[in-house]
């Protein structure tokens, strides 16, 4: 039993102590963080306070191998030293709802602890979209079954093994690091149902040793840790036409990413919380305590490809 009133965004049917905001916050992690898959392999840097909104960050521009031998008691001419900056400026993410007293007292499932945990999915989904679409930008880009355009791309155009090994070919030229001895891939649920089908995929189940198992990981293939996610990105419409009419394929987007290829930021390390406002809290905007809101806030969070050469995209189409 919802009322909704559209004129307000006002969702239709209380107060919390310092204890139960810290169960609910503890709730709304508990359902945030397991969906946040293309957070977990950015390096974090935490921006201490009154600091500004913008987070520079700084690489070292690696040094070219030196063959020449050292002469005899000559160390030979220095060389320098050079870094490069980046920046990224820390956005505030959050959204809310306006619940009345009514629904409060007569719906049967819409308790805070429901909401939390509507909220804690909606929230984990909209952070980690900012950090897949910011991986998205990276322009290393194999299109599968050698096309060499979205536009080109076809259903029949799975992902296979050959561009895994394009990319790890790639990230290999460009020296990218490993994460222990494995580059990451990030797919989403229709390109691992086609990619299953090579008989040198191996499953989660089937590993031999005690390495960490990261969040969504599924297998692994040929040097690279496969890691599952329904955020995973879709151009949708962006492909080949179908037929003759106006139609156009889906595109799936699968990151490959070598260690250190992006960061991550947030004001002192900061985490989603829960807001609730009970009803009468506004004093007189509610003068019949009626409105209550609730919802979900990060203060501060932003994220940037720091490494670009160390992220390829892999696009493909994929099974309907």
């Amino acid at each position: 039993m919802a009322y909704t009133n559209t004129d307000t965004n006002m969702t239709s049917s209380n107060g919390l102590t310092p204890g139960m905001q810290t169960y609910y916050n503890r709730e709304l992690l508990r359902t945030f963080e397991p969906e946040l898959v293309h957070l977990q392999f950015g390096d974090e840097h935490r921006m201490p306070a009154n600091n500004g909104l913008v987070m520079n960050f700084r690489k070292i521009v690696p040094l070219a191998a030196n063959t020449t031998a050292l002469a005899e008691g000559n160390p030979g001419d220095s060389v320098m030293l050079s870094e490069t900056e980046v920046t990224v400026k820390l956005e505030q993410y959050g959204e809310y709802a306006r619940c009345t007293d009514k629904l409060d007292l007569t719906h049967l499932d819409m308790n805070i602890m429901r909401k939390t945990k509507l909220f804690g999915d909606a929230g984990a989904r909209s952070i980690d979209a900012v950090v897949r679409d910011e991986l998205a930008k990276c322009t290393n880009v194999i299109y599968a079954n050698g096309k060499t355009s979205r536009s080109a791309l076809t259903a029949s155009d799975k992902l296979t093994s050959k561009e895994l090994r394009k990319a790890v070919r790639m990230l290999k030229r460009a020296h990218a690091q490993t994460f222990g001895g494995y580059y990451i891939a990030i797919v989403g649920p229709d390109t691992i149902y086609d990619l299953q089908d090579d008989e040198m995929f191996v499953k989660v189940s089937q590993y031999q040793d005690k390495e960490r198992i990261y969040t969504g990981e599924i297998g692994r293939l040929f040097g690279v840790r496969l890691v599952e996610t329904t955020e995973a990105k879709i151009f949708e419409g962006e492909g080949a036409a179908i037929g003759s009419g106006s139609a156009k394929h889906d595109v799936a987007s699968v990151i490959v990413l070598g260690q250190y290829a992006y960061g991550c930021t947030s004001l002192k390390g900061a985490r989603p919380r829960v807001i609730v406002k009970p009803a009468g809290s506004a004093g007189t905007a509610d003068p019949l305590d009626q409105i209550s809101t609730v919802g979900w806030k990060m203060d501060g969070f932003g994220v940037k490809l720091l490494q670009p050469e160390y992220a390829v995209r892999i696009e493909c189409g994929f099974t309907a």
